[in-house]
């Protein structure tokens, strides 16, 4: 099988499929997907900021909290990015995008994922510092921070920099969406080479082309792709499509890609995957008893009782030092072993590698927002006969049955959370094997072993494997249901 992610699969076209691909090329899909989201926002704010302020019971914290996580990793587990494709922040942006055209262009030396990675890492300490998820209010007014922000960086810098640059959850997305089955690529190479316009970049009268910046001849999977579609409508030769390939293929392979290089020669890029991926065992972390011992003892041993300084210190370490010193004793070792000393430097040697942590990673978010959207997937039932019931008078829709939650019997749960760690972890074994073997091929003939630069990384990622384990078979707190404990 070919190891080029844009040839793999080819097979299927969502373009060519009957309904789908007709409502796919239709110029106002996207708005139609963006509408209902944009209304279940402002739903969400005011109900968290006029609502009950009982977290269980208002829809700013259940839908937030357990079912847009949820159904943001079932769809990129099932087919991609549909979140930011129906992204609702940037309804509200292109509207005011008529009345005002940026003129500045981002700046250079923020055109990296650093500023993407620390942002990511603040969002996971906002979430557990502020106990966001029994906080309706607060709930509410970070969704008017995210509009707020998307607007006032798309107010003063062309293209989408809010997104490709600062947006948390779009690069949470962007990086899980790397082992999605469907990436938007083009249809025939031979019709983009003989294309004088590049219109799919450079847009046209009445539709612009790709705001992120990715050209689609030179286009390779899925990173800072928010299936928008732009450059499908821009393209006057309906060649480009939404088309089928082998998850997590291409984080073993390294083309120069459009719009974002190669991923062995982006530090920031890798960074933000170990965020990503650390900051996934960390989340479970903080949702299981033994937090609270560590956090009294460190209280103890700073003799302090403020949260934040706490808080700060674990994220610190479990953001920043773990992971700097598995990663650097792991790349030392494979380094060493695979005797490239003279070929790469340590710095590279770890960001060339450091894509195998994805599958996993995203094994890591799926088996934790699976539990808690399967076993409070009902939650939003009671909740909008009760909103309903407040707003109208009179209960509509019945009276709530804050008896329901759910969707599956419990001990389907841990054989589910086991499952979906284990093919993450293989998807990680494969990545890791892959990208030692690459290093083989470009050796010389006395080159790297592809044993020795693989183990000390498989290693690594089955003792990732074990903590993750180890975490899901904790009792979890059930947070934004009446079953929290």
């Amino acid at each position: 099988m070919s190891s080029d992610p844009q040839t793999t699969l080819r097979r299927t076209d969502l373009f060519d499929l009957p309904g789908i691909g007709r409502f796919l090329r239709w110029r106002h899909a996207r708005t139609v997907l963006q509408i209902p989201l944009l209304a279940g926002a402002a739903l969400m704010v005011f109900d968290g900021l006029a609502g009950p302020q009982l977290a269980p019971k208002n829809l700013a914290t259940v839908l937030t909290w357990v079912h847009y996580r949820g159904l943001v990793v079932l769809a990129l587990v099932v087919a991609g990015n549909l979140f930011c494709m129906a992204c609702p922040f940037m309804l509200v942006r292109n509207v005011m995008r008529r009345f005002r055209t940026p003129a500045r262009i981002w700046p250079r030396r923020l055109r990296s994922k650093w500023l993407a990675a620390g942002l990511l890492g603040l969002m996971l300490f906002a979430y557990e510092l502020f106990d966001l998820w029994a906080q309706p209010a607060w709930t509410a007014w970070l969704i008017l921070l995210y509009f707020s922000g998307a607007l006032l960086v798309d107010a003063s810098f062309r293209g989408a920099s809010f997104c490709k640059y600062l947006c948390p959850l779009g690069q949470f997305n962007f990086v899980a969406s790397l082992n999605s089955p469907l990436q938007v690529t083009i249809r025939s190479p031979q019709t983009c080479s003989e294309c004088q316009t590049k219109d799919c970049i450079k847009g046209r009268p009445g539709q612009r082309g790709c705001e992120l910046w990715l050209f689609q001849p030179g286009k390779v999977g899925n990173m800072d792709c928010t299936f928008c579609l732009d450059c499908t409508h821009a393209c006057p030769y309906e060649n480009v499509g939404i088309s089928g390939r082998l998850p997590a293929s291409e984080l073993w392979a390294d083309p120069v890609r459009s719009g974002i290089g190669r991923f062995s020669r982006r530090p920031d890029l890798a960074a933000l995957v170990a965020v990503f991926t650390f900051g996934a065992l960390l989340n479970a972390f903080a949702m299981v008893s033994p937090v609270y011992v560590l956090e009294e003892w460190l209280a103890r041993q700073l003799n302090t009782e403020s949260e934040i300084l706490v808080l700060a210190l674990l994220f610190l370490v479990g953001l920043g030092v773990i992971p700097l010193g598995l990663l650097g004793l792991t790349g030392w070792l494979s380094r060493r072993w695979a005797r490239a000393g003279s070929r790469s430097s340590l710095v590279a040697w770890i960001t060339q590698h450091a894509y195998a942590l994805v599958p996993l990673g995203f094994g890591i978010w799926l088996a934790h927002y699976a539990f808690h959207f399967l076993t409070g997937f009902w939650t939003f039932v009671p909740v909008l006969q009760s909103f309903v019931s407040d707003m109208a008078g009179v209960p509509l829709l019945g009276a709530p049955r804050w008896e329901l939650g759910p969707l599956v019997p419990p001990g389907w749960l841990n054989p589910l959370e086991l499952g979906l760690l284990g093919l993450g972890w293989f998807g990680s074994l494969l990545v890791a094997y892959r990208l030692s073997s690459r290093d083989g091929e470009e050796a010389t003939k006395d080159g790297p072993p592809v044993w020795g630069a693989f183990l000390p990384w498989a290693v690594l990622l089955s003792l990732l494997l074990a903590a993750a384990i180890w975490l899901m078979g904790q009792p979890m707190e059930m947070r934004g249901t009446l079953f929290a404990g």
